[in-house]
């Protein structure tokens, strides 16, 4: 069947009665598809002049064109796309809100554009196979009429031909009409098409978030505002002590101390003299010292962030201040300009538990006890804390007695003869409940490597308002001097502080031994 036989057999249908007219005598589909689209484009000029042939020819030429300009268009697009997302990756910051509505306008139109470069290829490749099948109907080809056992000819090697996918929208199968027959009634054709589709979806290349893939199209979100700080021990001990202003105009605090006291005895006989014992004094002194860090950054960090990066530095140093100073009043070595803390203190009560249980004989409840008792015996008052170490409540709290009850019982549950409550609040560092009547707290910054077996943490049974630190008001500041000529700020903090634990050293017990080497 020629093209022209089949043009004047069906001068005036619409393409569908072409179609099916078509099918009836025997042509594929994809053919009689061809076909129709070869009848309806060259109609009109099969009974026109050469001139009017002429001026019909072939319109995927200017289809072309339109296609070249649109591609340019969205090149342009692109590039524009580009600049924004380059611009802002190069401030290291968000989008404004004019920058995110043009960036949504310009992937707005990038779609535009593709949806047409698409719809353009496609109508111009349809028309090419068009153009196939008028030169191999009509006799363009061979001017011989050809019969209808070489419909199926294949075009020539210069005709471009794309292979439908299984789905495609010139397809004549539904992607979810092949989903519900396979669910519904287990089509196995459909069944073939699925599995299909999914070999030519895994075939194709496509794009992703990967930069140079499409990721470029998917930028990073910075929530600058909620950055993470650093987790740091906070000043549990030295908040514990008493405060007091670090007096001006001076490096060395000094206190008089009576060492020796006076006497009194019974007058034996009247009219003699009383008892008379003078009193010894002495002085300890509390060296003024200096704790301070400092951070240098650019100009351009300070400047150009969106948050107050010189308040998120220099909110990090008053965090490494605060543990610092803590550090120190615990563990201070007393030299080098560091003040005595009162792990190094001399004079202090000394118990040593090296048992492996909570109570019962020589149990870490017992030394709780004697550690109480000396600073009953020696300061002649009691003492009002117990600081240990968060690991060392937590094994308390793993204790239990002979029928596997814990220890160590939660307030709210109204415990009755409990050598410990917990609570009411669990925290991880301050006060966190009681132990032998005193309330406990947890301190971060006890050392966890002393003894022996650098193993060991220490438990502190003290007197809190005997020991007395003097502390001013945190210095900060931001300095361009020196380094102005390289565009760079130094911020710096600083405070000056005091601390002497040795008016009482007896209202402090110190616990040590092997059995602080256990952990759960």
């Amino acid at each position: 069947m020629t093209l022209e036989y089949a043009s004047r057999q069906h001068p005036g249908d619409s393409r569908a009665q072409i179609l099916s007219a078509l099918v009836k005598r025997g042509v594929p589909q994809a053919d009689a598809e061809t076909v129709a689209t070869a009848i309806l484009e060259t109609r009109a000029p099969l009974n026109v002049s050469g001139a009017s042939r002429k001026a019909a020819e072939p319109k995927w030429t200017d289809m072309r064109e339109m296609l070249d300009r649109v591609k340019e268009n969205r090149e342009e697009n692109r590039q524009a796309i580009d600049r924004l997302m380059k611009s802002a990756e190069r401030g290291n910051k968000q989008l404004s809100a004019g920058e995110q509505k043009r960036l949504s306008s310009l992937l707005d139109e990038q779609r535009q554009f593709d949806e047409r470069v698409d719809e353009l290829t496609e109508q111009i490749e349809m028309d090419e196979r068009a153009a196939v099948a008028a030169s191999r109907f009509s006799g363009a080809v061979k001017s011989e009429v050809r019969s209808s056992e070489n419909r199926a000819t294949m075009p020539t090697a210069s005709a471009r031909v794309t292979e439908p996918t299984t789905y495609s929208r010139e397809g004549r199968h539904s992607y979810f009409m092949d989903l519900a027959r396979v669910v519904q009634t287990g089509d196995s054709a459909a069944r073939a098409r699925l599995e299909r589709n999914s070999a030519e979806q895994r075939s194709s290349v496509g794009i992703t978030t990967v930069n140079g893939a499409g990721g470029e199209f998917v930028p990073p979100l910075w929530i600058v505002e909620e950055y993470v700080r650093l987790a740091r021990p906070h000043r549990v001990f030295a908040d514990l002590v008493k405060p007091l202003p670090l007096p001006a105009g001076t490096d060395v605090i000094n206190l008089p101390k009576v060492s020796g006291g006076t006497a009194t005895a019974v007058q034996a006989v009247q009219n003699t003299q009383v008892q008379v014992t003078d009193m010894v004094t002495t002085s300890i002194a509390a060296p003024v010292f200096t704790v301070a860090g400092g951070q240098l950054a650019s100009l351009q960090l300070i400047e150009q962030s969106p948050i107050r990066t010189d308040e998120m530095i220099l909110s990090d140093l008053a965090a490494a201040y605060a543990q610092n100073l803590d550090t120190l009043f615990l563990s201070g070595s007393g030299t080098g300009g560091n003040p005595t803390g009162i792990l190094t203190l001399a004079g202090t009560n000394a118990v040593t538990f090296n048992g492996t249980t909570l109570t019962g004989a020589n149990s870490f409840y017992t030394a709780i006890a004697s550690a109480i008792s000396k600073i009953w015996s020696s300061r002649y008052a009691a003492p009002n804390a117990v600081v240990m170490h968060p690991r060392r409540f937590a094994w308390c709290l793993g204790q239990v007695d002979g029928s596997n009850r814990p220890v160590i019982i939660p307030a709210q549950g109204g415990a009755f003869n409990a050598p410990g409550l917990l609570g009411p609040d669990l925290n991880a560092e301050g006060p966190v409940g009681t132990l032998a009547g005193l309330p406990v707290y947890l301190d971060p910054n006890i050392p966890t490597n002393l003894g022996a077996g650098t193993d060991q943490d220490r438990v502190i049974v003290l007197r809190t308002d005997d020991i007395h630190a003097w502390e001013g008001n945190i210095q900060t500041g931001a300095f361009q001097q020196t380094y102005a000529n390289q565009l760079s700020l130094f911020l710096r903090l600083h405070n000056y502080a005091a601390f002497q634990a040795a008016r009482y050293p007896q209202s402090i017990s110190i616990i040590s031994g092997t059995g602080l080497n256990l952990t759960v």
